[in-house]
C-alpha cells in the first residue's frame, strides 16, 4: 500500500529507489529543492509503508516572457503546466501510481489556470509513450537529438517527443495537433521555432 502526498524537503534524500532507473533523469539536490520552493504543490510523491519514496512527479507552470509576443502569436508559448519528471520504482510499476501522480499534477495546473500540460519523452520509451497517450496526451512534435546521453550504451543522442494534453482552459484544443509525429524541430527551436 502507498500513500500520495506533497513532497517535503526530507524526501529529496529518499528518491534512490526511483532514480536508479536508467531512463530517469537525475538532478543535483539544488534542482529538487528549487522545485519544492517554487512549485510545492507540483512536487508529489508516493510513499510505501516503510517510508520509502517509490514514485514521484515534479512539475511546474511557466510561459514565455512578454517580449516573445512581439515575434508573433505562433511563437509564443502561453501559461502551461510542464511535467519535469515522472518516475516509478520498478517493483511498483503497473499499479497505477504514474496515472495517480499525473492526475494530481494536472489538478494543480488546472488550479493555476494553465492552458495545457506538456512533457518530453524519449522516442524509444514506448511504454511511457503509450501510458501518456492513455492519459490523454498526444505527440505535438519530435525534437531531434534532445537527449544527449545514451542509456543504451550506443554512444548516440536520442530524439524526444514533445507531448501535450489540453486542460479545461483550452476548450478548442488550440495547443494540440493530431499529426505531431510529422513535425520535427531542433532543440534550440523548442520555444521559438
Amino acid at each position: 500500500m502507498t500513500s500520495v502526498r506533497q513532497a517535503s524537503p526530507t524526501d529529496v534524500c529518499k528518491l534512490n529507489l526511483c532514480n536508479l532507473d536508467p531512463l530517469t533523469e537525475n538532478y543535483a539536490r539544488k534542482f529538487y529543492f528549487d522545485y519544492l520552493v517554487r512549485w510545492p504543490t507540483m512536487f508529489i510523491v508516493a510513499e510505501n509503508l516503510k517510508g520509502q519514496i517509490v514514485a514521484y512527479v515534479m512539475g511546474k507552470v511557466e510561459e514565455d516572457p512578454d517580449y516573445v509576443k512581439l515575434l508573433g502569436a505562433d511563437k509564443y508559448l502561453p501559461w502551461h503546466g510542464h511535467v519535469t519528471c515522472l518516475t516509478v520504482a520498478p517493483q511498483y510499476r503497473q499499479m497505477g501510481l504514474a496515472k495517480t501522480l499525473t492526475a494530481r499534477l494536472d489538478q494543480a495546473c488546472e488550479q493555476e489556470n494553465a492552458w495545457f500540460m506538456d512533457l518530453f519523452v524519449r522516442v524509444s520509451n514506448k511504454t511511457a509513450i503509450n501510458m501518456y497517450k492513455g492519459m490523454g496526451y498526444s505527440v505535438y512534435r519530435r525534437v531531434i537529438d534532445y537527449y544527449s546521453d545514451d542509456p543504451t550504451g550506443n554512444g548516440t543522442s536520442e530524439d524526444a517527443f514533445d507531448m501535450r494534453k489540453s486542460l479545461s482552459r483550452d476548450r478548442s484544443q488550440k495547443y494540440i495537433r493530431e499529426d505531431g509525429e510529422n513535425h520535427s524541430i531542433n532543440p534550440e527551436d523548442i520555444y521559438h521555432p
